[in-house]
């Protein structure tokens, strides 16, 4: 057998440790700004299923008024995996839509029932309150109109929320502004809606 010396370790120079692999993180929409928000779509978990397609969202954004201006600083919309209590979620220019039950119907409570009423009553979401809940039967186009009428806005609003403060790094005034931006944008766009996506 041929001898040969053989260095003491390789990751070692000059008695500095080397990096063994590139150690830059991989370009991706979390943290680097796309010039176009990126549409992706992640598995949708264990117990949930995605009821929008990335056409029907390129369909609804379509009918969005002002979208060049609200995109701007957003990197992508997910359609996210399903999240138990959660129907979205934003963090710093990405939107997430979560997958939804495989059961569609749900059971709410009062409080946000009471604030999601109107909503529920104009996409036709027939709802009785059983004990101390109020059950609520969306079908798959009820609930795929939640999720874009709704979840999809509000997420929106936290995006606006960071985009019009003056350091456009964080999304300040909560939950209450997103509600809000919601609610204001559905109303702007309803009709709108029924003429693309048909009469829920």
């Amino acid at each position: 057998m041929k001898r040969s010396a053989r260095k003491t370790t390789p990751k070692v120079v000059d008695g500095k440790v080397q990096r063994k692999n590139r150690s830059a993180e991989t370009p991706n929409y979390y943290n680097t700004p796309q010039d176009v928000p990126v549409i992706d779509r992640q598995k949708s978990g264990h117990g949930y299923r995605h009821l929008i397609k990335k056409r029907e969202l390129v369909d609804f954004i379509s009918i969005l008024p002002d979208w060049e201006e609200l995109s701007r600083g957003l990197n992508a919309v997910v359609l996210a995996s399903g999240e138990f209590n959660v129907d979205g979620w934003y963090g710093s220019g990405v939107v997430g839509i979560c997958a939804w039950d495989r059961v569609l119907a749900r059971e709410l409570d009062p409080s946000y029932y009471a604030e999601h009423r109107d909503l529920f009553a104009r996409l036709g979401v027939p709802c009785r309150k059983t004990g101390g809940v109020w059950s609520c039967e969306f079908n798959e186009a009820t609930a795929r109109a939640y999720q874009l009428v709704h979840v999809f806005l509000h997420e929106l609003g936290h995006h606006h929320d960071r985009m019009t403060t003056k350091s456009k790094g964080r999304a300040n005034r909560g939950e209450d502004y997103a509600e809000n931006y919601a609610i204001q944008y559905e109303k702007v766009i309803w009709n709108r809606y029924q003429e693309v996506f048909g009469l829920v």
